[in-house]
């Protein structure tokens, strides 16, 4: 009999964290989380042995971590990116404390997830093999997400340490937390209250969940995936004001502001990109529909 792989997730109590844990139990592994905070009771999974810890605490960090993993997916990093130091501290030094850990023992492979904000101002649709300017990036999480990405490059390069870098756009779907684009407007129509938003003229790529927990699974067993950096979004972007309207629609109610919240000097009003390289290396491509995952996310919200 085969044993059972064994899988860490840094951020497994997090919205992607907790959708890759269900379907790696549901795969029959062992799951284990690491993360700062305890999760939170619509994202708590039983068999998970959760492990808390600040991963920008190397030597905490190595006593905490005292196995070999089949697989390592780095999900971890401060959400509020408001706090410009723990930001980066979480998101880079985090990063390469993990990986100087597996150094000596590496998994099968270790998935690190990028960001879309790497790009920086490049016009879309956005390639894994465009040439930029570090300069051209200006948020702390941006510059923090490039570094750990250059950094696992090299050393894969160097070293042959198996990593995969999945540069994600928007992902959305059940629990996610109410901060973020599609839950406020949600919520906002809900309650069926005025709300503020932008003139809703910018384009955004947003991937399913499940997309995006397949992608992670199906990179860990790639060999062809191994030391790249691969996009992963729905190649289709969508408008932001349609996507409010589509979302009254199917509430049949909520008050948008539209021009109350004026865009960045900076703000990019075209972002998406090209996720050939995804179906060519992992044999990816997203199966879930905007329309499909927008339904079963408002189902989630309306029912909480």
């Amino acid at each position: 009999m085969n044993p059972k792989k064994e899988i860490l997730i840094v951020g497994g109590t997090g919205f992607i964290g907790y959708h890759l844990a269900k379907k790696a139990l549901k795969k029959g592994w062992t799951v284990t989380s690491i993360s700062s905070k305890k999760p939170k009771k619509i994202r708590y999974l039983p068999k998970i042995k959760y492990i808390i810890c600040d991963i920008t605490k190397k030597q905490l960090l190595k006593k905490k971590i005292n196995k070999n993993f089949d697989y390592v997916v780095n999900l971890g990093g401060y959400v509020d990116h408001k706090n410009k130091s723990k930001t980066f501290k979480s998101h880079y030094i985090g990063c390469k404390n993990l990986v100087q850990i597996f150094l000596e023992r590496p998994p099968k492979n270790f998935i690190q997830m990028g960001s879309s904000v790497e790009y920086g101002n490049l016009k879309s649709p956005q390639r894994e093999n465009f040439k930029f300017n570090t300069k051209s990036i200006k948020s702390t999480y941006g510059k923090a997400k490039l570094l750990s990405s250059k950094y696992l490059t090299d050393l894969n390069k160097k070293k042959l340490f198996p990593s995969t870098i999945l540069r994600l756009y928007l992902a959305y779907g059940p629990r996610q937390d109410i901060n973020r684009f599609l839950p406020i407007i949600i919520a906002g129509c809900l309650k069926n209250k005025k709300f503020p938003c932008s003139n809703g003229n910018q384009l955004r790529d947003f991937v399913h969940v499940d997309d995006v927990v397949e992608a992670i699974i199906k990179s860990l067993n790639s060999k062809k995936g191994v030391g790249q950096i691969i996009n992963i979004g729905s190649g289709k972007p969508k408008k932001i004001k349609n996507i409010i309207e589509n979302i009254r629609k199917i509430l049949m109610r909520g008050r948008p502001q539209y021009g109350k919240i004026k865009l960045r000097r900076d703000e990019i009003l075209k972002l998406y990109p090209s996720i050939a390289k995804a179906k060519q290396k992992i044999n990816w491509r997203p199966k879930i529909s905007f329309e499909q995952g927008l339904k079963s996310t408002i189902k989630f919200y309306a029912n909480q």
